[in-house]
């Protein structure tokens, strides 16, 4: 990942200025943290999706079958599609099953509609298999609707398990797969979600941040992870997947993965330790190619490009996409893998 950029106040007494701004940032996080945490408003009402969360293609789709039934909305709804195919229209997993959906054949014979009134259920169509996802969960919601619990929970763990054995459980049922799955999705869900109010801070923040400040003035390297084969050099994501790893937090490789950990502040909500993203393309979350960490005033700290080092840049460019605040459940609950197409 790279991105265009001037350094900021990196030569001589500058430094020493700089590093002294982001330790009052990084206690100001702390300080952050105990005072916001029990002030986040709940997520309330009709449920909106998160910037560029979905591709564009796809939104709209999004959107509109995400309000099919109670049990869902349009941010669960692209939490299952991100989890099962990672918005890949061709993918096909180990068990055949195809499309954004990842439908099973067999499945799709029973539960595939037609979406969008062309007059035939293609599985490889996004705009049948998201209808038919949406049409699929609700059928499913309505099978285990009288089952104590949470509605969507109950859902999901009818639809990895069965609805037989959610009724006979009178809920989500003790096996571990299923029990990951409703957890895996309700926790991508928030990352698909347009925050109704406040987002809570981090609690990892100024680790992350003090181990970035750690890093200033080390050569970028396209592909760097910090190994000692590398000589310890990054490029964007490397680093940022470092610094939330030092804090116990492990991250997916990639900035477009990253961007899927946790709820989405606005630009006027930024705290320390957030993740900011930039993109050519400012309505499709896959395509981001640069992350940094933010240090606060508008800075981040982030490993720009090839022949520059980790260092100060602005984050207020017309490449700017959005930003995460990276969660412990946002972080463990993305893929470690997606269907190949």
């Amino acid at each position: 990942m790279r991105r265009a950029g001037k350094a900021w106040w990196w030569a001589g007494g500058g430094l020493g200025v700089c590093l002294g701004f982001v330790a009052l940032l990084v206690v100001g996080t702390y300080s952050a943290a105990a005072g916001l945490a029990g002030g986040v408003s709940g997520r309330g009402g009709a449920v909106g999706l998160a910037k560029g969360a979905v591709p564009a293609l796809y939104q709209g789709l999004v959107q509109r079958w995400g309000n099919l039934c109670p049990a869902i909305n349009p941010a669960l709804l692209a939490a299952q599609l991100y989890q099962e195919s990672g918005w890949n229209p061709r993918a096909v997993s180990p068990a055949d099953a195809r499309g954004i959906a990842q439908f099973i054949p067999g499945t799709w014979a029973g539960h595939g509609i037609d979406g969008d009134g062309d007059g035939d259920r293609d599985i490889w169509d996004p705009q049948d298999a998201i209808a038919s996802a949406a049409s699929y969960d609700c059928e499913l919601a309505g099978y285990v609707k009288d089952v104590p619990g949470d509605p969507a929970d109950n859902m999901l763990a009818a639809y990895n398990a069965g609805a037989y054995r959610v009724i006979r459980h009178g809920g989500v049922p003790p096996i571990s797969e299923t029990q990951n799955y409703v957890r895996i999705i309700r926790s991508l869900e928030k990352s698909f979600a347009r925050p109704a109010g406040r987002v809570a801070p981090s609690q990892q923040a100024a680790g992350a941040i003090t181990y970035a400040q750690e890093k200033l003035g080390t050569p970028y390297l396209w592909g760097g992870t910090g190994t000692a084969a590398q000589n310890g050099r990054f490029d964007c994501s490397g680093l940022t997947q470092a610094a939330y790893d030092s804090v116990g937090v492990q991250l997916p490789r990639v900035a477009n993965d990253q961007y899927n950990a946790g709820p989405h502040p606005g630009r006027d909500e930024l705290l320390p330790g957030d993740l900011v993203f930039f993109s050519d393309d400012l309505t499709n979350s896959r395509a981001i190619r640069h992350v940094g960490i933010y240090v606060g005033g508008g800075y981040m700290i982030d490993a720009p490009r090839t022949g520059a080092v980790i260092r100060f840049d602005r984050i207020d460019t017309p490449d700017y996409f959005g930003a995460t605040r990276v969660t412990q459940e946002g972080a463990a609950a993305l893929p470690t893998h997606l269907p190949q197409t």
